[in-house]
C-alpha cells in the first residue's frame, strides 16, 4: 500500500505508549495498534485530529505516500 504509517515513530518520539494515546483519542488499544501497523483500511479525520493534537503533530508526521512504482521500474522506463 502506497500510504506508510508513521504512527509508532511519532508515539516514540512524544515517549507516550499505545495504552494511554488510546485512551485520550478514545479508541482502543486493538483499534490503535491496526492503525500503528498499517492495516487499516481509512481512517476518520476526527480520529486523526486527536491523534494530531495528543501528539502535537501534523498528519503528514504521521502519514506518508510512497510511490509503488520502484526505482528499477523509474530506470528501465528512462531508457525508452
Amino acid at each position: 500500500m502506497p500510504i506508510i504509517v508513521n504512527l509508532d515513530v511519532m508515539m516514540a518520539r512524544r515517549k507516550i505508549r499505545s495504552k494511554e494515546l488510546a485512551e485520550q483519542i478514545g479508541i482502543t488499544e486493538a483499534n490503535l495498534s491496526i492503525l500503528k501497523t498499517g492495516k487499516a483500511k481509512a481512517i476518520r479525520f476526527t480520529t486523526l485530529t486527536a491523534i494530531c493534537e495528543v501528539l502535537n503533530c501534523q498528519p503528514g508526521d504521521i502519514l506518508v505516500y510512497e510511490s509503488e512504482v520502484s526505482e528499477e521500474e523509474l530506470t528501465s522506463h528512462q531508457d525508452l
